[in-house]
């Protein structure tokens, strides 16, 4: 093959995650609605016949399905599925920046509008109950910051003659800040907070 015929072959295509194929993709919700003549933001506590993560707060959201258009539907069906609502009833809806995580997911963000959240009907088998609280608390309280660190563990039989350093080679590790927010009884954390952190920081550049 030619060096010309080599680099045809890639000419025009759209570049991806590397690996992208190997990671479980998501999409969520980050749902507003007006309440009280104030912008509220609304939180699901799973239920607690969940397998994972029952009884944590989080926004609505799921796996992304074959069957999804792209990743601002999945997060509109979900967010219908879980609340009760018509998809009609979801509107405004914008994406923010997308997470790759340490974990082997991709994460895809939207915010949105519930237009009259009145008639949102959870379902019960997903969602054990829904509450909101106003943007302006978000805006005037930061949250708490720990941070998270990640090591190396090879795995046994990690051929060490190959690298130089050896067992000694010095690995590359890092550290993640992981956010809390308290509200009454309720802790908001791990990637729900990232998201909300990250729309606060998005919205208050405006």
């Amino acid at each position: 093959m030619s060096l010309e015929s080599l680099l045809g072959s890639l000419k025009g295509r759209k570049p991806d995650i590397l690996g992208h194929e190997n990671f479980m993709k998501f999409s969520v919700l980050l749902p507003l609605i007006e309440k009280n003549n104030e912008v509220h933001v609304l939180f699901e506590v799973r239920a607690q016949g969940l397998r994972r993560q029952p009884g944590e707060i989080c926004f609505p959201g799921g796996r992304i399905d074959a069957g999804d258009r792209n990743e601002q539907e999945c997060a509109v069906r979900e967010t219908s599925e879980e609340l009760g609502i018509p998809k009609s009833k979801i509107s405004n809806v914008v994406p923010l920046d997308y997470i790759v995580s340490a974990f082997g997911t991709v994460i895809y963000p939207f915010a949105g509008t519930i237009d009259e959240p009145d008639k949102i009907r959870p379902n019960v088998d997903e969602v054990g109950e829904i509450f909101t609280v106003p943007l302006d608390y978000f805006r005037k309280k930061a949250p708490d910051r720990y941070k998270i660190n990640f090591q190396v563990h090879p795995e046994e039989g990690f051929p060490f003659d190959l690298i130089i350093g050896g067992e000694n080679y010095n690995w590359q590790t890092r550290q993640m800040d992981e956010y809390f927010y308290r509200y009454g009884n309720k802790v908001i954390w791990g990637l729900t907070a990232r998201v909300l952190s990250h729309f606060l920081e998005l919205t208050d550049r405006g």
